[in-house]
């Protein structure tokens, strides 16, 4: 594979995110959820898939760092969306868990999420939609084992 190739792919990538961002916006403001951004909106979704988990686990499943996470779950606490709870196995710790009025957004969140995929992924067949998610998940244990190894190795 050529220099250029492995460069195109991730200019591509960062196109892709800057503009499917934007679209997203749109499509939140169409359903008029403008108070959450795209990143409360990857944490709001790490917890409708898994909720009442610690904030390193939380961090681990969004990619923000603890401090980033930190500063959008104490926003979306302020506004009502979830609650730090202490856990009941380890009172040291802090668990992230969902109040009922996230929950009632999951709904409309998950139409736009569906909206957001049809745009991307129009023209795509099943297995060519499998193949797109199998590669796009190993560049991000890609970067996530380099990440890792780099903190490991910092001074």
């Amino acid at each position: 594979m050529g220099m250029n190739v492995k460069y195109e792919g991730a200019f591509l990538i960062a196109r892709i995110h800057q503009t499917s961002g934007r679209i997203f916006e749109t499509i939140l403001r169409r359903y008029d959820l403008c108070e959450i951004s795209p990143a409360q909106g990857r944490i709001l979704f790490a917890l409708w898939k898994n909720d009442n988990v610690p904030i390193q686990e939380l961090a681990r499943q969004t990619s923000l760092s603890k401090s980033t996470l930190t500063s959008m779950i104490d926003r979306l606490e302020q506004r009502g969306f979830l609650v730090r709870v202490p856990s009941e196995q380890d009172r040291r710790e802090i668990l992230i868990r969902l109040t009922q009025k996230d929950r009632s957004l999951q709904e409309t969140y998950t139409k736009v999420s569906e909206e957001m995929m049809g745009i991307s992924l129009s023209g795509f067949g099943r297995d060519e939609v499998e193949d797109l998610e199998d590669k796009l998940r190993r560049i991000l244990v890609n970067l996530v084992d380099y990440e890792e190894k780099q903190k490991r190795t910092a001074p």
